[in-house]
C-alpha cells in the first residue's frame, strides 16, 4: 500500500511518498499554491500515478497542541481533499518540527534550505510520512 504525505503551507504543498512496503518515505516534489481545486487536482493525478491508497496530511498544531491560524487553513485544506480522494483514505498527522528537522537533515546534507524551498517542502512531507509510518508500523 502506497502513502503519500504533505506538507501544506501558504505558497507549496510538499509531497512525499513511501515505498510499496510502507516502511520508506522520501521526498517526491513539491507543488506551487493556486486554487484549492487545483492544488487538489494536481495532487489527485499524483496519487492516481503513485497507486496511492492512503494520504496523510501535515497538521500544524502550535506547541501547546491548540489550532493556530495556519492549523485553521490546513483543516480546510484536509476537508477539501477528503471529499474529492474518496476511496482514498485521507487522515491527518502531527507535523510539529517537520520542517525544522527537514532542514536540518538538508543542511546536514550540505544544501542550504532557505535556497531550495521546494526541496525544503518535499522533505518535511518525507519527516512527517515517515512518523506516520513508523507510528503505524506493525512489529
Amino acid at each position: 500500500m502506497r502513502t503519500i504525505g504533505l506538507d501544506v503551507g501558504e505558497r507549496r504543498v510538499g509531497i512525499a511518498i513511501c515505498d510499496t512496503a510502507g516502511i520508506l518515505a522520501t521526498p517526491y516534489s513539491a507543488i506551487e499554491r493556486n486554487r484549492l481545486d487545483l492544488d487538489i487536482s494536481a495532487i489527485s493525478e499524483i496519487a492516481t500515478k503513485e497507486e496511492v491508497s492512503r494520504i496523510v496530511v501535515g497538521m500544524p498544531f502550535s506547541l501547546d497542541g491548540s489550532e493556530g491560524y495556519q492549523a485553521k487553513k490546513t483543516l480546510i485544506f484536509y476537508e477539501a481533499i477528503k471529499k474529492t480522494m474518496d476511496p482514498i483514505t485521507v487522515e491527518l498527522w502531527d507535523e510539529r518540527f517537520s520542517t525544522d528537522e527537514a532542514a536540518r537533515r538538508l543542511s546536514e546534507a550540505g544544501i542550504t534550505p532557505s535556497r531550495n524551498k521546494a526541496r525544503l517542502d518535499a522533505s518535511a512531507a518525507a519527516v512527517i510520512l515517515q512518523s506516520y509510518l513508523d507510528a503505524h508500523r506493525i512489529s
